[in-house]
This record gives structure tokens, C-alpha cells and sequence, in this order.
């Protein structure tokens, strides 16, 4: 995660980011999400968005909500909906024409006893992945055997993720809980995607465009040199996402 006054700026379990307004300026939201684009084009420009209200006191009216929506769009981004909240944020999404996104309705709503999980939508605006050729194993580790190609995505949903191949530039491997790369992470790796912070990410050769832990994450335009093509642990240390050799 990254963080400012304006907002924070995290990634959900399918590569979405979820922009959440800490205050109602969109001069600055403009602005904040404007540096994050310049720092790292190939990761922002154009990235699906999720605007999340719920750590607002108050709902903003309409024409602020527009003046926001408006202000992720000059920054470069594309807002795709509104992260689930209240009874007030979903007549507020009807107004706008914007779908709630339900994956995000854990982080407010408890499910109820016997209640199956939510699966994701994928917006519009997400192209469609390329399908990978997976396998479970009996302790229910999500194995991926070889390479993750540019433009694939791989999710082990309430477990880890193996790959035993290399994760290409523009590839993404998510998972709900820990992710072990045996070969190059040249792409992105999100563990703890459900929010699981004691999730760790093992890489055996370190080049990864981001690496994120229950939405705390990292990009990297450059690798340091001490960590580039080793091999790398990833954890979370509150809030701090730390990187080592190992």
C-alpha cells in the first residue's frame, strides 16, 4: 500500500486497485493519483479503479462523487465502480450508473452462517485473461507447472500458489495465501489477497514489477541491485512491506 493525505491506493485479489478517499478533494486526489501514474506508467496508466467512500464520515452528494470519478480519470486511471459499503453507497452507485464491486464487501459485511463466498465480477474495462493449466494438490496447494505467459493471470482462491516456472513481464499470480515462484518473477505477485497479512511471497529469481501483501505493495521501475535475480522473501511487518534475501 501506498499512502498520502488524498487517499491510499491498494490492489484487490484480481489486479483491481482500490483507490480510498480519506478526504474530499479531488484537486488532490488529481494530483496524488497523477505522481503514482508518472512513477510507474506501465502499472497505472490505464488501470481499472475501484472508488472506495467508506472512510468518509459523510457520504459525498452526487456532483462530488463526479468531481472524484472525474478526477481518476485525468489522472490516467479508468474508475470502473464503487467498493461495497452501505445501503447509502448502493442508491449513490444507482444515481451514477456505477456497479457496486462485491469483492470488496467483506472488508464491511460479515457473511452470514452458511453463506458462500462472493465471487468477483470482472469489469468491462479488464480484458479477459488467457487460461492456465493448473493442478491441486491433496493438501489443496494450487500448483501452476511452467511459465505464466504476458497477459495470464493465475488466482489460487483460499489457498497458496507453486509455480514452477517463470512469471512473464505483464503476468499476474494472486493468491489467498502464500506464493512460491521456483523460477523468475519478472511480473506481479499479490499474496494475502483476502486480506491475509500473515501470507508470505518466496521467489527464487527476483524481477518483479510489484509484489503486494494484502494490498500493501511495492513497484519496482528499477530492482536494487542487492535483491535483483536473487532469491527473495517477501512479509508484511504492520504496515510495512519488507523484502530480504534468503
Amino acid at each position: 500500500m501506498e499512502t498520502s493525505d488524498a487517499c491510499d491506493l491498494r490492489f484487490g485479489q484480481v489486479g483491481i486497485a482500490n483507490v480510498r478517499i480519506k478526504r474530499v478533494d479531488a484537486a488532490a486526489l488529481s494530483e496524488e493519483l497523477e505522481r503514482r501514474v508518472r512513477s510507474a506508467p506501465q502499472l497505472f496508466s490505464r488501470a481499472a479503479v475501484v472508488l472506495d467512500l467508506s472512510h468518509l464520515l459523510k457520504l459525498p452528494d452526487d456532483g462530488t462523487v463526479d468531481a472524484l470519478l472525474e478526477a481518476v480519470r485525468s489522472a490516467g486511471m479508468l474508475p470502473v465502480g464503487l467498493a461495497y459499503g452501505t445501503s447509502e453507497t448502493e442508491a449513490l452507485a444507482k444515481r451514477m450508473g456505477l456497479p457496486l464491486i462485491a469483492k470488496f464487501r467483506a472488508a464491511y459485511e460479515p457473511a452470514s452462517a452458511g453463506d458462500a463466498p462472493t465471487p468477483a465480477p470482472t469489469p468491462a474495462a479488464t480484458p479477459a485473461r488467457e487460461a492456465a493449466p493448473t493442478a491441486e494438490d491433496a493438501g489443496g496447494t494450487l500448483h501452476h507447472d511452467g511459465a505464466v505467459r504476458s497477459g495470464q493471470q493465475v488466482y489460487a482462491r483460499d489457498r497458496d500458489l507453486v509455480v514452477t516456472g517463470a512469471v512473464a513481464n505483464g503476468a499476474e499470480v494472486i493468491a489467498d495465501g502464500d506464493i512460491h515462484v521456483y523460477g523468475g518473477l519478472r511480473g506481479r505477485a499479490m499474496a494475502g489477497a483476502q486480506g491475509n497479512a500473515d501470507a508470505r511471497i518466496h521467489v527464487h529469481d527476483f524481477r518483479a514489477e510489484l509484489v503486494a501483501i494484502a494490498g500493501h505493495y511495492r513497484v519496482f521501475e528499477q530492482i536494487p541491485k542487492d535483491l535483483e535475480g536473487q532469491s527473495v522473501r517477501c512479509w508484511l511487518e504492520g504496515e510495512k512491506l519488507l523484502l530480504a534475501k534468503f
